[in-house]
């Protein structure tokens, strides 16, 4: 399930991020590489726990916690500490897939990566290339995203970002851990959630098959969450 997060960040949220990240000291890219990942990776990226990744990390945090769309798309159980990345000419990063298993650095937080979420940080119009490119069950998704969007998917997906030819990609990448381990499970309740938002507003929260939709959507969230 891939699911397009428009308006995560606001203007003005957004101008507060990449003030802090844009003055700090970004580092090689690899730092947070696996083997594999290691030898398709050319790109730079904020040390994780450093100081300016802490702050931006919150505000992406709060961000999240502000979505209804993303907690639908997601329901989240555990969240990665968001990471900062940025491609400037000829970087890219070439087909992988994500480690199924992160850790925090220097600590015992670990999730299971079922989703994975990057969120544009630069105006499209203002580098060419740095397409974020996912293989799903239903073809090759190319996306590159306004300014303060997101895209949630599969973290078990193969996905690359093509070469950027002009400017720089800078972004937000994390990965966290769904009440819901099954991606078809999640793209029910997903389905769901947002008809009977719909059916909410055409008929108002009180009708009573928007109750019983809801009590649905709640039974089978029950069934398959864990917490």
């Amino acid at each position: 399930m891939l699911i397009a997060i428009p308006d995560l960040i606001d203007p003005e949220t957004l101008a507060r991020v990449r003030g802090i990240i844009d003055a700090a000291e970004w580092a090689d890219g690899n730092a947070t590489s696996g083997h594999q990942s290691a030898l398709a990776k050319k790109n730079e990226q904020l040390p994780e726990g450093c100081p300016a990744a802490l702050e931006a990390g919150g505000i992406i945090l709060d961000a999240l916690g502000r979505s209804p769309l993303f907690f639908a798309a997601a329901l989240p159980l555990k969240v990665f500490p968001p990471l900062f990345n940025r491609y400037g000419e000829g970087h890219s990063f070439a087909t992988h897939v994500d480690n199924a298993i992160r850790i925090k650095r220097g600590s015992e937080f670990r999730i299971r990566s079922d989703l994975s979420v990057t969120i544009f940080l630069e105006d499209a119009a203002a580098y060419d290339g740095g397409e974020l490119v996912i293989e799903d069950h239903y073809g090759v998704q190319r996306v590159k995203l306004p300014a303060g969007h997101a895209v949630v998917y599969p973290s078990s997906s193969l996905h690359h970002v093509t070469p950027v030819t002009r400017g720089r990609r800078v972004a937000s990448f994390f990965w966290l851990q769904s009440m819901v381990r099954d991606d078809a499970a999640r793209r029910i309740l997903f389905d769901l959630d947002q008809s009977v938002q719909r059916l909410t507003g055409q008929l108002g929260g009180s009708d009573r098959s928007v109750i019983e939709l809801t009590g649905v959507y709640h039974n089978l969230l029950r069934r398959w969450a864990d917490s």
